[in-house]
């Protein structure tokens, strides 16, 4: 069977296109505020504590804000369509949103920080705090698109 590109699931519809971009905007906004001040509040310092030993851990300079912006821009858009699609598929509502983010957060930052942490390269400290943060970004971001979708379906 081909792929239809413009199947139940695809934002065909004005409305639904403004509602999926005006849900990628918000997310754009909420999903870098939120790694800015998850990294620079706790992840940056703590890394830094936990491995003095490595020169130059956990940095910021061009090259790292340069993978930051293809790191985020792949999330958001990861964030934001998977969320879109399980919640047309599935029903909008927060149950489904608040599973949609969970979703997305296992699937991104359970699979990043568990790998960190197995090459011993991240603290247990350090998800902790991270693992939590990242899934309330993830659960706000979903509930940012089912908020959208919702005004296309009214």
């Amino acid at each position: 069977m081909p792929c239809d590109a413009t199947g139940p699931n695809m934002p065909t519809e004005p409305g639904q296109r403004r509602a999926f971009w005006t849900a990628l905007l918000a997310n754009a906004i909420w999903i870098n505020a939120s790694e800015i001040f998850r990294y620079f509040v706790f992840v940056m310092p703590m890394m830094r504590e936990a491995f003095p030993q490595i020169d130059d851990v956990a940095p910021m300079n061009f090259g790292v804000f340069m993978i930051w912006g293809a790191w985020d821009t792949l999330l958001l858009f990861a964030a934001t369509g998977f969320t879109w699609l399980m919640l047309v598929q599935f029903g909008s509502g927060i149950r489904n949103a608040v599973l949609a983010g969970t979703a997305v957060w296992a699937g991104i930052f359970g699979i990043l920080w568990l790998g960190l942490f197995n090459m011993n390269l991240a603290t247990g400290a350090v998800l902790a705090v991270a693992l939590p943060l990242a899934w309330l970004e993830m659960v706000v971001a979903a509930l940012l698109v089912r908020w959208r979708l919702l005004a296309a379906q009214a």
